[in-house]
C-alpha cells in the first residue's frame, strides 16, 4: 500500500510504522553511543591524584618511619586546595595512626590513615618529594588513554563488520545486540571495579570497556545510519544529522551525569563518580545503555522493498540524477574500493576527523597558553579555554550534523562537502590568532566544533548518494575507517609541535593550526572534483 500522509505504512495487510519512529530510535541509540566520549570524566579518579610537593629534607624523617610535625603540617595545608574531577574534597589531617613504610626505600613511600592511602615520591634530581593520594586502581597516564584507543578501535573495526552482517540478517537484531554488549561490558567493567585494583583491575576494564564497550558501540552506530536513509531517500542529509546528532550530545549528557555541571554553570552539583564512586557508576551507565538502546532498536525496521515516501518519486537513473537520490546502480564495498570516488571521499573525512579531533585534544591546552600569553591568570584562563570546548565545541557540534545535514538536502552533498571543508579551512588558519581573546576563541571553538559535526552528517549521505541506498550500512564502514585515521594523526601530530618548540610557549602550537588547515582546504578542492561513479564501476 501506497505511504499516507502521515507516514505510516503497511506491506500486504501488516502495519509497518511510521517512519519517523525510526528518528526517535535512531537518537535514543545514539545518545548512548556518544558515551565512548565520556571515559575522559573517568580518568582522572583511576589515575592517583598529585596533592602537593613537599621539600625534600622531609625525606629523612619518612625513611625512619616517622611523620615530623612539619610533614603533618604541609599535609594538612595541602588539602584546602586538592580537588578531583571539579570537585571539592574534604580529607581530614593525617591522625595519630597514621602509618609510614618504604615500597623503595629513599625514594618512595606509603602513608597508610584509616581508609585513605597517599603516596610519598622522591623523583630522581628533584628538591621536592611529590605527594599523591592513591587511588585504588592506581592507573598511570598511558594506562588510562590505551583504555580509550583501544576502544576507538574497536568501534571502528567492528562497524565494518556491523554493517556486513546488518544486510544479512537485519538491522533490529543487530542494534539490539549492540545494547546488549554495550551495556555487559560496562556492566561486567563495574564489577571488575568492586573486585580487583592494579593491574587486574587494568586488563579488567582494557576488556570489558575497550573491548566489549567498543564492539557494542560498533555494532550499533552504522544501523540507525543505515535505516534512515531507506526510510528517507528525500531527507537523508536532514536524517543522517539527526541520527548521529545524538552520539554528540550524548556525550555531553554523560559526562555531565558523571562528574556533574562544570564550574562555568556556576551551579553546584555532585556527579555520579563523586557521590557513588567510579564502579558504580560504570554499572548505573550500564544499565541506563541497555535499557535505551533496546528500547531503540525497535524502530531499527527496513521499510518494505520498493516503499518510498508520498509524493516523492526518485529521479531519472541518469549517473547525476542516480547518484544524487541513490536510486541508481548499487553498488557492492568490492566494487565501491574500486573507484575513485571512494579515495576522494575518504581522504576528505581523513582531513575534517584530524582537524576536528586534533582541536578537541588540544583546545583547553592550547586556549590556556594563548590566554596566558595575553595577560589572563592560569586559573581564569583554565575556566574561560573549558568553556570554549565543554559549551560551545560541543553544542555546535551537535548542532552542525543537524544544520549541515538539512543544508545539503537544499544544496546538494558536492556543494556542502565543498563548502563546509572550505570555511574550515580558513578557521583554523585564523584560529591560532583568536585564541587569546575569550570572546574570539568561544567563536573560533564553535566554528570549528559546527563544521567538524558536519562531517558525521554529509559523509554518510554522501555514501548513499554515490553508491546506492541499499548498501549504505555495508559501505559507510570503509568510508568511516578515515575518522580514525584522522583521529590518530591529528592529535599525535600537535602534540610532536608543541613538544618540539616547548620553549616557544604558545607559538608551539602555531604549525600545527596551518598543516590542519591547508589539510581541510585540499579536501575542498577534492569536493569540487567530485563526481557521480559511473555505472560500469558497479558490474
Amino acid at each position: 500500500m501506497a505511504e499516507q500522509q502521515t507516514d505510516f505504512v503497511s506491506a500486504g495487510d501488516k502495519p509497518v510504522m511510521n517512519r519517523w519512529f525510526v528518528v526517535v530510535g535512531a537518537i535514543l541509540i545514539q545518545l548512548c553511543l556518544g558515551a565512548i566520549y565520556a571515559w575522559s570524566v573517568f580518568t582522572p579518579q583511576l589515575r592517583p591524584q598529585k596533592m602537593f610537593d613537599a621539600k625534600v629534607e622531609l625525606a629523612a624523617d619518612l625513611e625512619s618511619g616517622v611523620l615530623s610535625s612539619t610533614f603533618r603540617e604541609a599535609f594538612a595545608a595541602s588539602l584546602t586546595d586538592f580537588k578531583v574531577v571539579g570537585e571539592e574534597v574534604t580529607l581530614e589531617p593525617l591522625s595519630d595512626q597514621a602509618a609510614v613504610s618504604a615500597v623503595e626505600p629513599g625514594v618512595k613511600w606509603e602513608i597508610t590513615d584509616g581508609g585513605e592511602t597517599f603516596i610519598v615520591e622522591k623523583p630522581v634530581n628533584a628538591t621536592s618529594l611529590q605527594v599523591f593520594r592513591e587511588g585504588r586502581f592506581g592507573f598511570t597516564a598511558t594506562q588510562t588513554q590505551i583504555i580509550f584507543s583501544v576502544g576507538l578501535a574497536t568501534f571502528a573495526f567492528t562497524m565494518i563488520l556491523a554493517g556486513q552482517w546488518q544486510a544479512k540478517v537485519g538491522p533490529t537484531k543487530v542494534a539490539r545486540l549492540g545494547g546488549i554488549v554495550l551495556g555487559a561490558g560496562y556492566l561486567l567493567g563495574g564489577l571488575a571495579s568492586q573486585a580487583l585494583s592494579g593491574s587486574g583491575a587494568f586488563f579488567a576494564i582494557l576488556v570489558t570497556i575497550g573491548l566489549i564497550g567498543g564492539a557494542g558501540i560498533g555494532l550499533a552506530y552504522v544501523v540507525p545510519i543505515a535505516v534512515g536513509v531507506k526510510w528517507f531517500p528525500d531527507k537523508k542529509g536532514m536524517i543522517t544529522g539527526l541520527a548521529v546528532a545524538g552520539f554528540g550530545f550524548g556525550a555531553l549528557i554523560w559526562i555531565y551525569l558523571g562528574q556533574g555541571l562544570p564550574a562555568w554553570t556556576q551551579i553546584k552539583t555532585t556527579g555520579l563518580i563523586a557521590s557513588a564512586g567510579v564502579a558504580s557508576t560504570f554499572l548505573i551507565f550500564g544499565v541506563a545503555f541497555l535499557v535505551l538502546v533496546l528500547l531503540g532498536s525497535v524502530w531499527m525496521k527496513n521499510p518494505p522493498e520498493g516503499w518510498k515516501p508520498a509524493g516523492w518519486n526518485p529521479p531519472a537513473a541518469t549517473d547525476a540524477g542516480a547518484a544524487a537520490s541513490g536510486a541508481g546502480t548499487q553498488f557492492e564495498p568490492k566494487q565501491m574500493l574500486a573507484t575513485p570516488q571512494f579515495f576522494m571521499l575518504w581522504v576528505m573525512f581523513i582531513f575534517g576527523a584530524l582537524a576536528g579531533l586534533m582541536v578537541i585534544g588540544i583546545i583547553k591546552l592550547f586556549g590556556i597558553d594563548a590566554l596566558k600569553a595575553s595577560g589572563m591568570d592560569a586559573a581564569e584562563a583554565s575556566v574561560t579555554a573549558g568553556t570554549a570546548m565543554a559549551l560551545f565545541y560541543a553544542l555546535a557540534n551537535g548542532l552542525g550534523r543537524i544544520c549541515w545535514g538539512i543544508i545539503s538536502d537544499k544544496i546538494g552533498r558536492k556543494t556542502s562537502l565543498t563548502v563546509m571543508t572550505a570555511a574550515q579551512g580558513v578557521v583554523m588558519l585564523i584560529f591560532f590568532y583568536m585564541g587569546s581573546t575569550p570572546a574570539l576563541l568561544y567563536l573560533g571553538a564553535a566554528l570549528i566544533g559546527f563544521n567538524f559535526g558536519g562531517n558525521f552528517a554529509l559523509f554518510p549521505a554522501a555514501t548513499a548518494d554515490f553508491f546506492g541506498n541499499k548498501n549504505v550500512g555495508k559501505n559507510y564502514g570503509w568510508v568511516f575507517s578515515a575518522y580514525g585515521v584522522g583521529g590518530i594523526v591529528g592529535p599525535i601530530m600537535a602534540g610532536m609541535f608543541k613538544d618540539a618548540g616547548a620553549d616557544k610557549g604558545v607559538d608551539a602550537w602555531h604549525p600545527a593550526f596551518i598543516v590542519a588547515g591547508i589539510a581541510c582546504l585540499v579536501a575542498a578542492v577534492l569536493g569540487l572534483l567530485l563526481k557521480a561513479p559511473k555505472h560500469d564501476a558497479a558490474t
